[in-house]
């Protein structure tokens, strides 16, 4: 074999090594397609946990002021369930579209 032949299969060993290394990076098990996916995926669940964690943050500040505080208690047994104490009078107002519209009284000129 002369130079010539050994340098051109050392050329064409090395392209087919190269054009192997490529296809494993562009279309193998971990491609560089694969890589995209999963930064993707990691994303999407980094935005789920930021407002689970925001979630979780109310709650427990709901938590605590209902542990601190009695008033918030009683602020939400007033909007949730109706709670009215005990001497207190209870109004509902109740809007409908059919409501009729009062203006403010004029007085009717002496006579």
């Amino acid at each position: 074999m002369s130079k010539r032949t050994k340098r051109i299969m050392i050329v064409c060993a090395l392209l087919v090594v190269t054009a192997v290394l490529q296809y494993t990076f562009w279309f193998g098990k971990n491609s560089y397609q694969t890589l995209k996916e999963t930064q993707a995926l990691i994303e999407a669940e980094d935005a789920t946990i930021k407002k689970l964690r925001q979630r979780n943050n109310i709650l427990s500040a709901e938590v605590v002021d209902l542990k601190t505080a009695g008033e918030s208690m009683e602020e939400r047994a007033r909007m949730e369930l109706g709670y009215v104490k005990e001497g207190e009078i209870f109004y509902r107002v109740v809007e409908s579209e059919n409501a009729q519209t009062y203006t403010t009284p004029v007085a009717e000129p002496s006579q």
